[in-house]
């Protein structure tokens, strides 16, 4: 009898990529990678890889836990996900982290950029709009594990620093600020400034590549000397730093290993967060079949690259374990030690 040429081994909702109706979708194996089968009645078939690590993607339901619920939801389920958000009452999972856009500006416009910012689109959120934002937060979640300051380039919002300090005043346990680092980098008394909302604070800095055309094709200018600078500002205050990547397949996807190895001689860096490229916003001159790369794509070019870490050490994360990854070390002077060689995941799991 004749068979397939995959292995089904779910089924889903998803939506058409040409028209973004809710449609009906398998998950199949195929050649070790995980693909989702799509039907439109419109539009008919269309297929898109998932993941190609058959193993590490059945292996991340073992990361799934109970949900963590909001302590308020704010809308009703009226069409379903994922027509419906903000948050409704089908939302499995409070907001791990919450991201709130200050502004609409940006001192750049980035051919990548999923809120299309530019220096003239849109305005500046006022600060009693920011204020209901937050308190908004805070009904939600009590006292929010970690909330961003984003835009657009937030440090471009001429109340920037009040901003700062009307989330101080919240029972926010962590606040962070993400930038692409040109005020960092031109201005050491406001860098100087952002230490003082130290401990509890954090920069998220934009850093995706060392290579002055990746740069240029990502953000529209060679930022290479704007990116050390901030970075030598931010060690000077020893300012708490995530180094940002925007990913996409066959630009920068080799720099992962450098950019780990770099991340770890800065005093100030505190982690490296690796971000696919999403078909939102503004995506010039992308193309989303040739530069899109997965989470485990990405996954693995992290061991590949920087073998210190080892696949074992890179584990999901349950908020949602199919979208987040995570591996923490232990940085003794020179010595970087893996965490899992230290406690179980699975205590972490179970106790957290």
């Amino acid at each position: 009898m004749k068979t397939r040429d995959y292995i089904y081994y779910d089924y889903t909702k998803s939506l058409c990529p040409e028209c973004l109706e809710l449609i009906d979708a398998k998950i199949v194996f195929q050649d070790g990678k995980v693909f989702m089968l799509k039907y439109c009645r419109t539009h008919g078939d269309s297929k898109v890889m998932i993941a190609d690590d058959v193993e590490y993607y059945k292996q991340i339901r073992n990361f799934n836990k109970q949900s963590e619920m909001p302590l308020k939801f704010n809308t009703k389920v009226h069409y379903g996900c994922p027509y419906d958000c903000g948050l409704c009452t089908d939302h499995e999972q409070h907001s791990c982290l919450t991201v709130i856009e200050v502004t609409d500006r940006c001192n750049l416009s980035c051919p990548t950029c999923y809120a299309m910012s530019s220096p003239h689109y849109g305005r500046h959120r006022t600060l009693d709009e920011i204020n209901k934002m937050m308190d908004v937060v805070v009904a939600n979640e009590g006292e929010p594990d970690v909330v961003q300051i984003s835009g657009g380039e937030p440090t471009v919002h001429p109340d920037f620093f009040k901003i700062l300090d009307l989330a101080k005043t919240k029972p926010i346990k962590h606040l962070m600020v993400n930038t692409n680092g040109i005020r960092i980098a031109k201005d050491v008394n406001f860098v100087e400034k952002l230490a003082s909302y130290m401990p509890d604070f954090e920069v998220y800095l934009q850093f995706d590549s060392f290579d002055a055309e990746v740069l240029k094709k990502l953000r529209g200018e060679d930022l290479t000397d704007v990116r050390r600078k901030a970075l030598e500002n931010l060690n000077k205050f020893n300012v708490s730093t995530t180094l940002v990547v925007t990913l996409q397949r066959g630009l920068n996807d080799h720099e992962i290993g450098e950019i780990l190895a770099y991340a770890l001689k800065q005093p100030c860096v505190r982690g490296v967060t690796f971000q696919p490229t999403q078909v939102a916003g503004r995506n010039d001159n992308y193309n989303d079949q040739a530069g899109r790369i997965t989470l485990t794509e990405v996954r693995r070019k992290i061991y590949e690259q920087y073998p210190i870490f080892t696949p074992e050490d890179l584990i999901p994360v349950p908020c949602n374990p199919d979208a987040l990854c995570m591996a923490y070390a232990l940085k003794v002077d020179d010595q970087v030690i893996p965490m899992t060689h230290l406690i179980n995941p699975d205590d972490l799991l179970n106790n957290s």
